[in-house]
């Protein structure tokens, strides 16, 4: 099967990252994933939640929106706290990033890692959080130097990749036109334990069987390893 971008169904899009894309955070990317394209920056503040006062700890929050025109028509900006769908996202990013991070390490403060998609063909979520990493990473790295804390909170990796059912065939990492038109949709994110964070999946017609399940879960477990590659090559590991 040759999809419609000429890969392999096992294939990632060409993966990028540019690294301290953006000058006053404290950390921050670009990275692409085909023509998919999202900033991703950490900001590091004092204090945490009110339910955390006191505790000795900190927490890691996200936030997830796309450009007016990171689309082929321009979408209007989002207020309020943004659609259902933004919402979904942004609690996603923040639930897989602090699934990595040991709060106590952090000590009083938060994180706040922004995904600002700057143009959209499909995997937009998959892509904030693998970017989101890089971007906690490199802000933890600079407080650790800045004496701010004396253990690095980061004790696992992490990323994420869609996967879907085309045709009856697993397919990896999908662009919009396939994400459209899959027969499955599954976004996957996984730690280097070889662990799952979180496993979305959707019959968009009829339901799939446990054999193809399984066929998606291997074909992402073999795409994350390879962006697990990716985001240490862009950290300098």
């Amino acid at each position: 099967m040759t999809r419609i971008d000429g890969r392999k169904p096992n294939e990632l899009r060409k993966v990028t990252v540019q690294k301290n894309y953006l000058k006053h955070a404290e950390g921050s990317c670009l990275i692409s994933f085909g023509d998919t394209k999202v900033v991703c920056s950490a900001s590091v503040e004092d204090g945490v939640p009110p339910f955390l006062k006191g505790k000795g700890q900190g927490w890691v929050t996200a936030e997830y929106g796309m450009l007016p025109r990171s689309c082929t028509q321009r979408i209007n900006r989002e207020k309020g706290g943004g659609s259902g769908r933004t919402q979904e996202i942004q609690r996603l990013v923040g639930r897989s990033l602090r699934s990595v991070v040991d709060m106590k390490k952090l000590g009083e403060r938060t994180v706040k890692i922004d995904c600002d998609v700057i143009q959209g063909d499909g995997g937009t979520r998959t892509a904030s959080i693998t970017g989101g990493y890089i971007a906690l990473a490199i802000a933890l790295k600079k407080i650790m130097k800045q004496g701010l804390v004396t253990e690095n909170p980061l004790i696992d990796q992490i990323a994420a990749i869609s996967v879907g059912m085309k045709d009856d065939t697993p397919i990896l990492d999908l662009n919009y036109v396939e994400d459209s038109k899959a027969e499955v949709d599954m976004n996957i994110v996984m730690v280097t334990r070889g662990e799952f964070v979180e496993i979305q999946g959707t019959a968009e017609g009829k339901p799939f069987s446990k054999k193809n399940m399984d066929a998606m879960i291997a074909l992402a477990q073999k795409g994350i390893q390879e962006l697990f590659v990716i985001q240490k090559k862009a950290l300098g590991k």
